[in-house]
């Protein structure tokens, strides 16, 4: 089990890094709200994502005059750590929340999430000629959101269900080609990173479904260790 006051330590080193060195000290209620956060099971790496998410947001807006207070990141903190949860299976029940349903995040158009995957793809591409079976895979995918770029935005019904059904099998694809792209050492560092994702969630989670749930941490993983986007369609 992660030590509370520990992790909020690291939460202040890492908000301090951001701060460009301003030290803003985690305390008081902050300092609950914080190992509230350990508490419930969030990961380190999942909070400092959320951490991530306000700092980018903030610093869109413009030159940032006072440092970013871990009070102004909690929301996104929970969204990322909601996100998390659905990537890898974990239910309210299971990290202690009770059994209220999330509301559910507003969907970007399909047409603008095919857009956005092929923008992230071409990213994780790179200029450079194709060296791996993996640069070679991204490249096919591509071109298969390529040629369904143009119909995503006007297709309905049984034609709009199509294409997510492609984009999950594309998905499915992506994450064996990341997965096999990875040497031995570094797929057992992943796979110890996934359980120890989901410690927190051990024994309030049946064998079976703590086994998928380490699974679907570990493909995550791997995804973002090659940088590549989630082509499903969620």
């Amino acid at each position: 089990m992660t030590d509370p006051g520990e992790y909020a330590r690291e939460v202040e080193r890492y908000l301090c890094r951001k701060n460009g060195g301003h030290l803003v000290r985690v305390v008081g209620p902050a300092f609950q709200m914080v190992c509230g956060w350990a508490s419930t099971g969030v990961p380190l790496k999942i909070a400092l994502r959320g951490i991530d998410r306000c700092c980018e947001r903030l610093e869109a807006r413009g030159p940032r005059r006072r440092p970013v207070r871990i009070e102004f990141c909690e929301a996104d903190v929970l969204d990322a750590f909601e996100d998390w949860r659905r990537a890898v299976g974990v239910g309210a029940s299971a990290s202690g929340e009770g059994d209220e349903a999330a509301p559910e995040s507003r969907k970007p158009a399909l047409a603008a999430h095919v857009e956005r995957i092929i923008a992230r793809l071409a990213h994780a591409r790179g200029t450079g000629a194709a060296q791996s079976a993996l640069h070679r895979a991204i490249e096919g995918w591509i071109r298969d959101l390529e040629a369904l770029a143009p119909t995503a935005s006007r297709s309905r019904g049984e034609a709009r269900a199509a294409i997510v059904a492609q984009l999950a099998r594309l998905d499915a694809a992506l994450i064996e080609a990341a997965v096999a792209d990875l040497d031995a050492l570094r797929e057992r560092q992943l796979r110890n990173e996934a359980a120890e994702e989901l410690a927190p969630f051990g024994s309030r989670m049946p064998a079976d479904e703590k086994a998928r749930a380490v699974e679907a941490a570990f493909h995550r993983l791997a995804r973002e260790a090659a940088g590549l986007p989630v082509l499903r369609y969620e």
